[in-house]
């Protein structure tokens, strides 16, 4: 075992190659360099995953963390524990990470057993509230911070009030590489008798090339013999979100500005080694960012560790950088100056070589080598103190009673359910039934449904297919002749009605208000908002309370995207005051309800009122909401303290016997959405506590001790019955399930994130 400061196991949490982002490299270099300087140690990495297959990864990689979900950081918690790692140094970049403002890092944090090292890539000057807590609560949890630069330091103490003594600096690490002139590399890519300047990294936006190539005529006119390669692929999430249209924009403007054979655009992922040969025949390199608060970069550290003369932008990591000589500065979106600085470096060697000669010598202090022994030095002093002055153990009080796993539901039965129309109604146990047919009611759930596990886990090619499957059937579902939503079809494509019931038009309305909301794919959301809109006059004419909760569902996730739209809002305004209306109507003190019989979905209604009552600030409405579901949660609770639904077997009429069986997957499905708007509303976890209880239902915490929830292919039995359950696994009881538990990881993982907002408001 180690003891007095050594370090037997490291483990390196962040991004990891080939996932193409400047992080993964950081952390594979960093590996490499701590590899070479301590052959001895065990090194290996722990990542985070933005897609849900993962990467090819090396063997390097040990344990693969789904960045969507909160679970898999427990997991890996545990992972870390198991293995008695002694130091986990962390890569933090909030995008990196799931949850609000990257939250679910925290849960990790929080279970460690080992030292933590978190080394901060971004520093933020002007945090949202959300990244201020969330950066003083990792500076709480960590042994130490480690920055790359002084202005890192110094906001870490002012905004953030981290003790310094908590803050080390170390330099981002750069190649070791030999100090040649750059014609020892150019007639390598035929480029003997060219001025090169470069510019490399992910492609994006906030890069700044325009200004570089705004920049170039200029350039061109005294150095005509200047070709400027921009090197490096477009960043995934930017390639994912806009194709490349970005690239072929600044290609375009080239083309405008009459430099486009002065321009080069190599659109690769390139190795290292592939890399210094280009950074090698560079005269000059540029780098144009945008933003101020760079605090770090790690192209930049690259280009002065090569000893290249830099023209840049005033970001904060560059303005230190690049000081005393080591590189020129010229303003923000400055095309003559950025113009004027190049041609001056490109006219003037002497200038030129003595500014490489300054960066190469300050970058020698920055090689991997270095940044090695300084992080080293860093575990085994923390490892020491630890070892003189040990901590109590950490607890995490995160989750109060929350389930500390949640399983990943599994979509294999909505998959075996679904064809290429939609998903059909009825299973035989875990058999498809075709006898009948599709409904519009489940096809809206499944929308949801996978909109969510999008939402929560992540997107694959399977999820995006059934999203289409299912917009396209409500698609086919709205008649267009009675701008309503059919709901019945049979197997063989027949609509067996020409209208469908109100509540099947509310859930359409619903599903589709969600897709607009959360789908992220322009197109998509393009078709549900065109649907969403077309269905919206016919929802004024409802006169069912549910039909009018599952429509102001919709409308409600529509204006969280769409808020400016007014004849949303006024739909929303009507409906709401219809649904008090009849609330005022028929309740009474001992019977805070809208009817005379509780029957199904119960727990819609509440719901339905508590987001009216936030979204058109109605106080009333708000507390009326919140009254009538602790009132369902109180007469659906066993003495002995579990979740007993209203029983579709007679309901619950005022005055009478509230019927026990048959109990339905759909109302504790419905209790936890509402308990999860409940404690949104008011912040209250007694609320999240009570999910809990609806979610153990489905687990066997009942009256029969039975579960209903198949883990092992994500089915959910169509009931409680007095003696046992339906086996049978049905499209709506299924989904119930899997929307139950998706529900339950966007609790845990909200609750972590205001747990973390509360926990930094007390200790400020």
């Amino acid at each position: 075992m180690p003891y007095h400061g050594q370090i037997g196991k490291v483990a390196l949490v962040g991004n990891y190659i080939p996932r193409q982002c400047g992080i993964a490299v950081f952390t594979a270099d960093l590996l490499n360099a701590l590899t070479r300087e301590q052959p001895d140690m065990e090194i290996w990495a722990a990542v985070i995953n933005d897609q849900m297959e993962g990467y090819a990864y090396p063997d390097q990689v040990r344990f693969e963390i789904n960045q969507r979900s909160i679970t898999d950081y427990r997991l890996a918690a545990d992972f870390l524990n198991i293995n008695k790692v002694d130091i986990v140094c962390l890569q933090h970049e909030f995008g990196i990470f799931g949850g609000t403002d990257g939250a679910h890092i925290i849960e990790l944090l929080e279970n460690l057993q080992a030292v933590r090292v978190t080394v901060l890539h971004t520093v933020l000057l002007e945090p949202s509230p959300g990244q201020l807590a969330i950066i003083k609560r990792i500076g709480q949890l960590s042994d130490k911070i480690v920055v790359m630069s002084a202005k890192a330091k110094d906001i870490l103490q002012q905004v953030y009030h981290i003790h310094p003594d908590k803050i080390t600096i170390i330099p981002h690490g750069v190649p070791d590489v030999p100090f040649v002139d750059p014609y020892f590399y150019k007639d390598r890519f035929g480029l003997e008798n060219r001025q090169l300047l470069l510019t490399f990294g992910l492609l994006s936006p906030n890069k700044g090339i325009e200004t570089m190539i705004d920049a170039l005529p200029r350039i061109v006119k005294e150095h005509p013999n200047v070709i400027y390669i921009v090197l490096g692929a477009t960043h995934p999430h930017e390639k994912k979100q806009r194709g490349e249209t970005y690239r072929l924009s600044l290609q375009r403007k080239a083309r405008d500005l009459g430099v486009s054979n002065n321009i080069l655009f190599d659109d690769r992922f390139v190795s290292l080694p592939e890399l210094l040969e280009f950074m090698g025949a560079a005269d000059v390199y540029i780098s144009p960012y945008l933003n101020k608060e760079q605090i770090t970069s790690g192209t930049l550290a690259y280009a002065l560790g090569c000893g290249k003369a830099t023209v840049s932008t005033p970001y904060w990591y560059a303005e230190e950088l690049l000081g005393e000589g080591r590189g020129m500065l010229v303003p923000f979106n400055d095309t003559p100056a950025m113009a004027d600085a190049v041609n001056e470096l490109l006219a003037n060697e002497p200038k030129r070589q003595a500014m490489r000669k300054k960066a190469y010598t300050y970058g020698r202090t920055m090689i991997w080598k270095e940044a090695a022994r300084n992080y080293v030095s860093l575990f085994q002093d923390i490892k020491q103190h630890q070892e003189y002055r040990p901590k109590s153990a950490v607890i995490s009080k995160i989750l109060g009673s929350q389930p500390r796993e949640l399983p990943q539901p599994k979509l294999d039965h909505i998959m075996r359910l679904t064809d290429d129309t939609g998903i059909l109604q009825h299973a035989n146990y875990i058999v498809p039934d075709r006898n009948y047919g599709y409904c519009t009611d489940d096809n809206a759930r499944a929308l949801i449904a996978v909109l969510m596990y999008q939402e929560v886990f992540s997107e694959s090619k399977e999820i995006t297919r059934l999203t289409y499957v299912y917009l396209s059937f409500l698609q086919d579902a709205f008649n267009e002749e009675t701008g309503r939503f059919r709901n019945f079809m049979d197997y063989t494509r027949v609509w067996t009605e020409k209208t469908g019931s109100e509540d099947s038009h509310g859930r359409a309305v619903w599903a589709l208000g969600e897709a607009a909301s959360m789908c992220d794919q322009e197109e998509i959301r393009a078709f549900a908002v065109s649907l969403f809109k077309k269905a919206l006059p016919a929802v004024g004419e409802l006169t069912s309370s549910r039909a009018w909760a599952f429509s102001l569902k919709g409308l409600y996730a529509y204006q969280k995207r769409y808020k400016g739209d007014s004849d949303v809002r006024r739909m929303m305004e009507l409906l709401s005051e219809k649904l008090f209306a009849l609330y005022r109507q028929n309740s009474q003190e001992d019977w805070p309800w809208v009817a005379d019989t509780v029957t199904y979905a119960n727990a819609i209604i509440p719901q339905a009122m508590i987001i009216s009552g936030q979204a058109l600030h109605q106080e009333e409405m708000l507390h009326v909401g919140l009254e009538s579901l602790a009132w369902l949660v109180r007469i659906q609770r066993d003495p002995r303290g579990w979740f007993v639904p209203v029983g579709n077997a007679g309901w619950f009429q005022r005055g009478g016997e509230q019927a026990r069986f048959d109990q339905q997957p759909i109302e504790a499905y419905h209790m936890i959405e509402a308990c999860h708007e409940a404690y949104l509303a008011t912040m209250d976890t007694a609320w999240l506590d009570h999910g809990v209880l609806c979610m153990e239902w489905f687990f066997g915490r009942n009256d029969l001790n039975l579960s209903l929830y198949n883990h092992t292919t994500g089915g959910c039995c169509d009931g409680l019955r007095p003696d046992g359950v339906n086996g049978n696994q049905g499209a709506e009881s299924t989904l119930a399930g899997i929307m139950s538990l998706l529900n339950m990881h966007r609790m845990r993982s909200r609750r972590i994130s205001a747990e973390v907002a509360v926990s930094d408001t007390n200790g400020r």
